[in-house]
């Protein structure tokens, strides 16, 4: 079977919740070699914020489920990844246990290409305090 826009809205809640620490944050921004003090405050009482695109982190985790049901067809190595908009009411914060909820929002099919829309809900203590949304560019296999 494969993905058609009949799967518009449905829902997928991660496994567990994703608790952001102090260590994640920083080798996040070590790797993404950002030194902003946001991100590691010199005082251990001050909690640290993530850099926005730490958000990623648990949205690409939130995919799995999308990936893993058969009713879609989907391949990850048939996917690639060509958009994505975060949208934040507040950083993601040391401390938060974050909740992620990925929907299908829009499906195009065109010949053996399908235009996915991803959007995944980061909820903190019942807040969204981000939406990712994403573009995925998925080709089906060839049929003979």
């Amino acid at each position: 079977m494969a993905i058609t826009p009949e799967h518009v809205g449905r829902t997928y809640p991660a496994d567990r919740p994703y608790r952001v620490s102090r260590a994640k944050i920083e080798e996040f921004s070590t790797a993404i070699m950002d030194a902003h003090p946001n991100y590691t405050p010199a005082d251990d009482n001050t909690p640290a914020s993530a850099p926005p695109t730490f958000a990623m982190v648990i949205a690409a985790q939130a995919w799995q489920p999308v990936f893993d049901d058969p009713d879609l067809g989907l391949a990850l190595q048939r996917m690639v990844h060509t958009d994505q908009r975060l949208t934040f009411t507040r950083p993601l914060r040391e401390g938060d246990l974050v909740h992620a909820t990925a929907t299908i929002d829009k499906v195009r099919n065109r010949g053996d290409l399908d235009l996915i829309t991803l959007s995944v809900a980061l909820d903190v203590d019942g807040e969204q305090v981000c939406v990712a949304t994403s573009s995925l560019m998925h080709t089906r296999e060839a049929t003979a």
